[in-house]
């Protein structure tokens, strides 16, 4: 019998219509095979990293119980991102109509050149920390500590609900 395992997914999108993008996205989670979408954090516009100049993110986290595993569940997730139109080669940092990043699965800890469990960002990105709060303030990040917590030791900056 296969278990079914709680993961978190953020999205965020900067080009051809931002919201839309995330919107339908979300939408495709939920129907990715033996994957079921529990819960969708507001939308947030949010500032770009890093120094590439292009417009601001919109940026959500998803909550679903699937029973992929990791590397399935990463897999599916770069496929979503394909058929949305995101090249597999890109700028690091720089503008995306898709990103999705498979933020935790269940308990699992990994540390692998193609996936990192928890994702390695979490503790120093807003716009991530923040819809994340919204619907899962109370997770314990394998290794890294309370949700809410860990949104209580980032700024505020740059982020906005949509």
């Amino acid at each position: 019998m296969t278990i079914w395992q709680p993961a978190y997914v953020g999205l965020g999108s900067n080009l051809d219509d931002p919201r839309v993008q995330v919107l339908a996205a979300q939408r495709r989670l939920g129907e990715l095979p033996v994957t079921r979408a529990i819960l969708h954090s507001p939308l947030y516009g949010t500032r770009p990293m890093g120094t590439i100049p292009q417009p601001d993110y919109v940026n959500a986290v998803t909550a679903l119980v699937t029973q992929l595993d990791a590397r399935a569940l990463l897999q599916a997730l770069r496929g979503l991102e394909s058929e949305f139109g995101r090249p597999a080669v890109h700028e690091r940092w720089g503008p995306r109509v898709l990103d999705l990043d498979l933020l935790v699965y269940g308990r699992e800890r990994r540390d692998e050149p193609d996936l990192t469990l928890p994702h390695p960002g979490i503790v120093e990105r807003n716009f991530v920390l923040y819809p994340l709060a919204d619907i899962a303030p109370d997770l314990d990040v394998p290794g890294l500590g309370r949700v809410a917590e860990l949104k209580g030791r980032v700024a505020g900056d740059g982020i906005r609900i949509l």
